[in-house]
């Protein structure tokens, strides 16, 4: 198992310091993704466990986050293999493989153009109803992605437009947290992370709270009165991205 760590391909994302690297291979015709994680080092856990968060060590996480997933029903990426060498936490080294997506394009570059060219009414009501089913069924089962960008749900090619026909993959899941029940402050951090990443995309106010009213399959008028204090918090945090950060590229 080793020798997965000597594999060269096509280097598709290495983050600097980040001890990981993706590469895009093809075997058969057929592409993959496989992501090489070396050890974080005690510096990064200690870092992490004194902020009160609990760090990522290798590729175990995004494995676990993919098979809840599908558990779920929220499609994801189809993982080809999974592996691990080490004990020790901080010099532990993994790997995931996953099948290419073939044929996707981001939401972040499906969308870019509607503030100009916007799309059929039924073909941004049915997208804003699938994320909001999506980021709904992770929140309500212990999952909080914590890169919740429309970058990171990919829309399979070609689409004919109707709902029945609609394939989203939610990717980039290697920071997940599992738990029985999602804390309210990471939901913030996933809803807030949506609403910062689709604010130049032309969506309306009405849009919006399709959102809101899908997500919590409740009326508007209870949802705007009994989550007031969630729907300004998450406000808040999709200003504070807009103004401190870019977009972030899919992984």
């Amino acid at each position: 198992m080793a020798e997965i760590f000597n594999i060269t391909g096509e280097i598709y994302r290495e983050p600097p310091g980040a001890n990981r690297r993706t590469l895009r291979l093809e075997r058969k015709g057929q592409g993959f993704y496989l992501k090489l994680h070396w050890g974080v080092g005690w510096r990064e856990i200690i870092k992490n466990l004194t902020s009160l968060r609990l760090p990522v060590l290798g590729a175990k996480n995004e494995w676990q986050a993919i098979q809840k997933l599908e558990q779920l029903g929220v499609e994801t990426m189809q993982l080809a293999g999974y592996g691990r060498i080490g004990l020790n936490p901080a010099q532990q080294k993994s790997f995931v493989i996953t099948e290419d997506l073939a044929g996707c394009v981001s939401l972040e570059d499906y969308c870019c153009d509607w503030s100009e060219k916007p799309p059929p009414f039924t073909q941004k009501r049915d997208l804003i109803k699938r994320v909001a089913e999506m980021a709904r069924c992770l929140h309500q089962n212990g999952v909080n992605h914590r890169d919740l960008y429309i970058c990171h749900f990919l829309l399979q090619l070609p689409w004919d437009g109707s709902e029945k026909s609609l394939r989203l993959h939610l990717i980039d899941l290697h920071r997940v947290q599992l738990r029985k029940q999602t804390p309210v402050r990471w939901v913030v951090k996933d809803v807030g992370s949506l609403h910062f990443s689709s604010m130049e995309i032309g969506l309306t106010r009405r849009d919006r709270l399709r959102f809101l009213r899908i997500y919590f399959g409740r009326p508007l008028r209870e949802i705007l009165t009994d989550k007031a204090g969630f729907l300004k918090a998450v406000q808040q945090r999709g200003d504070a991205l807009y103004r401190t950060r870019p977009l972030p590229e899919a992984d």
